[in-house]
């Protein structure tokens, strides 16, 4: 694919030989002759002299640089959008397969794939161009929107609904039942999990993720939403719109998640909670009660600019243990001299 092509596609701006044959996509330091790569940030302009790569794309042109420039308006973006180009290729529907189960009383849409040993039960509804791999079980009344992506071994519990454009990565259980026991008589009495789960458009949802159905209602994974492998999602939650929830984090029950949040790694939040648009929490942090817009971090949370300061003195405890030891000696030895036996 001619260069200029690429600069067609991406509306940029080329710096150099348009005419540039590009045959590949890769990063900087592992690109070949042929390859297009970006440059996400200043930092990593000091690989670009040893990079092999034939195209560098750049927010801005780079002065002395012996090498073709795309300029574009964000390279990371675009680098996202010619790899689809290069390497994602469309999946040609394949229809029904005859080792699925697919209930009569199912409704399939346009170019649907569903393919082998998948079971879709009664009352299920999937539209236009969804694919459906081999192993998921759908169960009854669920929808599953147009232009979806469910891969092997998704578990889709009954009444779940997938908005459009979804993708759900193998092994993640939507609607298992969520965590609610009444404690009686010496025994757990289990409570009824009667809601459901609705996923709306253009969420992704890695490997291994747990979103629990209500217990009335619905939990809500908002518009835009990216789930990371093994995360749990209690029932009742409300994730807002275009939030981020990495690996390993755990939400408690009834949590209220808003739009934009970020969540990373192995996040703790108690059931309950509120978590205002726009906020930020560091991994391995614990959440309770109402968290307004902020960037947070620790256990239990505090602003991230006092957990740094936090951090720094808590390195130097053993240093300042020592000291105190010290001091409380020569305390000691200073009372001995004013108080002799």
């Amino acid at each position: 694919m001619k260069l200029r092509e690429i600069a067609s596609l991406l509306n940029g701006e080329v710096i150099g030989d348009p005419d540039i044959e590009i045959t590949g996509v890769s990063g900087i330091n592992s690109a070949q002759e042929g390859d297009i790569t970006f440059l996400s940030a200043d930092r990593y302009r000091k690989h670009l002299s040893g990079s092999k790569a034939s195209c560098v794309m750049v927010k801005e042109v780079i002065d002395g640089l012996n090498m073709t420039q795309l300029k574009v308006s964000n390279p990371h973006l675009s680098f996202a959008k010619i790899l689809g180009h290069f390497y994602v290729k469309p999946q040609k529907p394949i229809g029904i397969s005859e080792d699925a189960i697919v209930s009569a009383k199912a409704t399939i849409g346009k170019d649907v794939s569903i393919f082998p040993f998948s079971y879709i039960s009664d009352g299920v509804s999937i539209d236009d161009r969804t694919i459906i791999y081999p192993y998921v079980f759908a169960g009854h009344n669920t929808t599953i929107g147009k232009d979806c992506v469910i891969y092997s071994n998704v578990v889709l519990r009954e009444n779940v609904k997938i908005g459009n454009r979804v993708i759900i990565h193998s092994s993640s259980v939507i609607g298992s039942d969520g965590f609610g026991y009444v404690f009686e008589e010496g025994r757990h009495y289990k409570i009824p999990q009667v809601g459901g789960v609705i996923i709306e458009d253009d969420v992704e949802i890695g490997s291994n993720v747990s979103v629990d159905r209500a217990t009335t209602g619905n939990t809500v994974i908002g518009e835009g939403a990216k789930i990371d492998n093994l995360v749990q999602i209690a029932h009742n939650v409300t994730i807002g719109k275009n939030s981020i929830i990495v690996a390993q984090a755990g939400i408690g029950g009834s949590t209220e998640i808003g739009d934009f949040v970020t969540l990373a790694g192995q996040v703790g939040v108690a059931d309950h909670a509120k978590i205002e648009s726009g906020t930020m929490i560091g991994a391995q942090s614990g959440v309770m009660g109402n968290i307004s817009k902020g960037i947070y971090s620790g256990s239990p949370i505090i602003p991230h600019r006092e957990w740094l300061k936090a951090q720094v003195i808590f390195a130097k405890l053993p240093e300042l243990h020592k000291k105190i030891r010290e001091l409380e000696e020569k305390l000691k030895e200073l009372e001995r001299r004013d108080h002799p036996k």
